[in-house]
């Protein structure tokens, strides 16, 4: 590994995006390459939600380090709005957790708080709480855009010196002396255009990762979910603004989890509760099917029933890539190859993990090891969570 080495990040997504910006910061070369546009994956169809209403203390310590990454990028021109996010309760059993969970943030100092039952309509007035036993509220949690997100990144990487190819699909991969030969599909006449020389890869492809392993000579298992979110028309814009909603803790819940979008538009979407079949990323219906919309109707009748006028609006579909165990991998596939190194599978948490993923996959490159965040060394694909069972 040379002092200054050339990186080469697959994929323009926030994790690729994330992880480009990391090593530049600290005087790698590196080059970005993806075979659409910046965004144009999972992270452009995502709903952007970051949050750390969580009940697991290393999930909520990963948060940590994401959030400070993204009050720094407000200052730098990142739009976060601040709605709040609240994750809801059915049992007893679900508010100790959500209990132990304000401990777990305000330790590391984030602000969360208890709602009860008789409280939810103090923070959503059309909520139904039947059935409920309160929620976890996040006051400083919200959601972004995900394009600009990648858009601002893409514009600091350039300027520190970094390079972002867009249409440039991987198409082969040559060992070389102390690294690697990447051909892309780039300029049809010169062949030598097409050619990236480097002495690292990240593969931040996303759904496609396992596809970009394959040429990188590896097993990847990641599955790609397709999940589909909708928009919610209403007569008239909410004398509020309605936080993320969500109804879903450790797996049990129903998975619907609705937010504010504009005044008067709402974004909504059913987060599965068991695993789905994987889709083809190249040939999968990206557009919302209608039982689809049936069954959100159902359970927004059920927990929001009297919002004024409400419609259903375009819907479209992305794809969560998801690993075994629902976390994502990131680091060596391989220890005998550590200039290989894995940031995917994120799952529907890429936009609010990506900064903390990024910073990670830039220490295997630059480190050997992920020195930055404690515990860390657990995301890395090892063989026991790179395995092809669910």
């Amino acid at each position: 590994m040379t002092a200054s080495p050339h990186v080469v990040v697959i994929g323009a997504g926030t994790l690729g995006m994330c992880t480009a910006l990391n090593l530049v910061e600290q005087g790698a070369r590196v080059t970005v390459l993806d075979a659409g546009s910046i965004a144009s994956g999972s992270s452009g169809r995502s709903v952007g939600v970051v949050g750390s209403q969580l009940t697991d203390p290393f999930e909520v310590a990963l948060r940590v380090h994401s959030l400070r990454r993204f009050r720094q990028w407000e200052g730098e021109g990142l739009r976060f709005n601040h709605i709040g996010y609240l994750r809801l309760a059915r049992t007893s059993a679900q508010m100790a957790l959500f209990a132990r969970s304000v401990e777990i943030q305000r330790e590391v100092g984030l602000r969360s708080r208890l709602v009860r039952a008789n409280e939810l309509r103090e923070l959503v007035p059309h909520i139904n709480p039947d059935g409920l036993e309160g929620g976890l509220f996040g006051p400083d949690d919200g959601f972004l855009d995900p394009h600009d997100m990648c858009n601002l990144l893409a514009g600091m990487v350039r300027a520190k010196g970094g390079e972002v190819r867009q249409y440039r699909k991987l198409l082969g991969v040559q060992r070389r002396p102390g690294g690697y030969r990447l051909e892309t599909n780039g300029d049809p006449v010169d062949r030598e255009r097409r050619l990236v020389d480097c002495d690292v890869v990240v593969n931040a492809g996303g759904a496609w990762a396992p596809q970009v392993a394959e040429l990188l000579g590896q097993r990847l298992h990641i599955w790609p979910e397709r999940h589909e979110a909708i928009v919610i028309h209403l007569d008239e814009p909410l004398a509020y603004t309605m936080p993320m909603v969500m109804d879903l803790v450790n797996g049990e819940g129903s998975g619907l989890n609705f937010r504010h979008e504009k005044p008067g538009e709402l974004i909504a979407e059913v987060h599965k509760v068991d695993a789905i079949a994987p889709e083809d990323p190249d040939n999968y219906n990206d557009q919302c099917e209608e039982q689809s919309k049936v069954d959100l109707a159902e359970l927004l009748l059920e927990r929001v029933p009297d919002l004024p006028g409400a419609r259903l609006g375009r819907g479209w579909a992305g794809l969560y890539p998801v690993t075994a165990d629902h976390r994502p991998f990131v680091g060596p596939i391989d220890a005998s190859q550590p200039s290989l190194i894995t940031a995917a599978g994120a799952g529907g948490y890429g936009i609010q993990l990506a900064p903390v993923i990024g910073q990670i996959a830039a220490d295997w490159v630059l480190q050997g090891a992920p020195v930055s965040v404690a515990g860390a060394e657990a995301l890395a694909p090892s063989a026991e969570r790179n395995r092809p069972g669910r």
